[in-house]
């Protein structure tokens, strides 16, 4: 690979080439847990990504993925030296990456290919040599393979940071690794990779991902504007073999406008959204859930305002 990378190439000019190197640390210093929602800017719509195409979204999900996996992971460029070429008008950067994981340490020889676009450089593809060894470590997508769960998912859309543009929101969910039937009447029952937890992701990089613990199988709502501050505000159905609770957040800051309504689904069955929630005035809601009154479920509700 990278033979074919530098064929037909030409060298930088010094100018261009201290531009690369510092948008390659900076790209290799946001691979962290703590900056990972930052990377998104730096890809193109649509890339090649360790030999596959995949669109920014992907890319952003696969890395949140690793990062909850190995939420220690780092990586840098060995001894920060980057060969960098150039052939027409596409920047190709080849260098050692080491990577720190989970105790481990190794080092791959990888590659990115770059734009510039709008004053501003942007990958085209990221990967390794073809000659790499142990590439089939936890830390590359192919060990995570094409998770329907990651790139079929569905994608709510609104806008959720109050611009007056449409965003859309994802889920990335954890992949289930083992699981009793489905009538099982335990979440203890279920077990995923990494943690059973579900992030919500946002194609608007100024929103911060949110993460519901404990939560394998869920389904979005756009719940509209319901504090007055003019972004939609984001429903999470977290669904579990016997109950499903509605989560209410505010997208915006990622914070909760209510405790999460809770529904027995073995009781109060085939119960849709405008069952248990409304809109019920300016800055009030009003949830329904299941509440265990002298040894029967009933339905509750409470009127809630919002600050």
């Amino acid at each position: 690979m990278f033979v074919a990378l530098l064929f037909g190439c030409k060298e930088v000019n010094p100018k261009d080439e201290k531009e690369v190197r510092v948008f390659v640390k900076q790209w290799n210093d946001t691979h962290t847990q703590v900056k990972s929602p930052y990377l998104g800017r730096d890809y193109m719509d649509v890339v090649t990504y360790y030999g596959k195409e995949r669109t920014r979204t992907q890319v952003q999900q696969d890395k949140n993925l690793l990062f909850e996996q190995f939420p220690d992971y780092t990586q840098r460029a060995l001894n920060d030296q980057l060969v960098i070429t150039k052939e027409a008008g596409i920047y190709i950067v080849m260098f050692t990456k080491r990577v720190n994981y989970n105790g481990i340490e190794a080092d791959y020889n990888s590659y990115l290919s770059l734009i510039l676009k709008n004053g501003k450089f942007r990958i085209l593809r990221e990967g390794v040599a073809d000659n790499a060894k142990d590439i089939d470590a936890p830390i590359f997508p192919s060990s995570r393979g094409d998770n329907a769960v990651i790139f079929r998912n569905r994608q709510l859309y609104g806008d959720f940071n109050g611009d007056g543009l449409s965003d859309y929101a994802s889920v990335i969910s954890p992949e289930i690794s083992s699981a009793t039937t489905a009538d099982a009447q335990s979440t203890d029952a279920v077990q995923c990779k990494g943690g059973c937890n579900s992030v919500i992701t946002f194609s608007n990089k100024d929103l911060k991902a949110i993460t519901i613990i404990g939560a394998y199988r869920s389904q979005l709502e756009n719940l509209k504007d319901l504090n007055s501050d003019g972004a939609d505000e984001i429903g999470f159905w977290d669904i579990k073999p016997t109950t499903k609770s509605l989560y209410i957040f505010n997208a915006t800051n990622g914070t909760l406008l209510s405790e999460p309504v809770v529904i027995n689904t073995t009781v109060h069955k085939n119960l849709k959204l405008i069952d248990v929630f409304k809109k019920t005035g300016p800055n009030k809601i009003t949830v329904t859930h299941s509440e265990l009154v002298n040894g029967k479920w009933i339905l509750k509700s409470e009127v809630i305002t919002l600050d």
